[in-house]
């Protein structure tokens, strides 16, 4: 009996340490993957010192009720415009449509946009860019903002969309300031407390 509990524990220790490697921090496959992007220095916005101890993000815990369904009202023949970043940098985008939802019984909405320099890239063109402020931000999440990301193909035939924000980040520029990264324009801010998804970062 002693020697079969011996191979048990043996068996257990090196099934959780398979190839020496610790399993992904995240409460669920987004988080995971997230996590996992961050901690890999050929993907990771941290700084040297930040990866070095870096333990995995804050999020705040997964809430149901933060994934709601969204209308959305399509902006026809929206014109180009030059999205203020944190740098000089001036990317394109369009206004693409407005999302309409409510979260605990508010009525809510966001306007969603479509970078035009992203057409350029097959890998990106499906890509739509959701970012938003609330009364966590400069608080408990980042203070300019959170971003979403949707893709077209989520859009049903009836015009609408799962919003899951629990599945937020943060712009680089909130982990290191040698990024530019767009400014969440003032009419996407929600008037409630989005405790949900990314938290903001602590640096070290």
């Amino acid at each position: 009996m002693k020697n079969v509990l011996s191979f048990l524990f043996i068996f257990l220790l090196s099934s959780c340490n398979s190839n020496g490697k610790r399993p992904l921090l995240g409460e669920t496959e987004y988080q995971q993957k997230l996590n996992a992007s961050y901690k890999d220095a050929t993907t990771s916005p941290l700084k040297k010192k930040d990866l070095k101890n870096f333990n995995g993000l804050d999020f705040f815990a997964v809430d149901s009720s933060f994934i709601v369904t969204a209308n959305l009202t399509r902006i026809e023949n929206a014109p180009v415009f030059e999205m203020a970043t944190t740098t000089d940098r001036k990317p394109l985008y369009k206004e693409y449509g407005l999302l309409r939802f409510k979260i605990n019984g508010q009525d809510l909405e966001l306007t969603i946009y479509q970078s035009q320099d992203d057409l350029r890239d097959e890998k990106y063109k499906d890509y739509l860019f959701l970012p938003f402020t609330d009364n966590t931000s400069g608080n408990e999440s980042y203070g300019g903002g959170r971003y979403m990301d949707v893709m077209i193909t989520d859009i049903k035939d009836d015009n609408t969309i799962e919003l899951n924000f629990n599945n937020t980040y943060n712009p680089y520029c909130a982990y290191n300031d040698d990024y530019s990264c767009p400014l969440t324009p003032r009419k996407n801010h929600l008037d409630i407390e989005v405790k949900a998804g990314i938290k903001a970062f602590k640096k070290n």
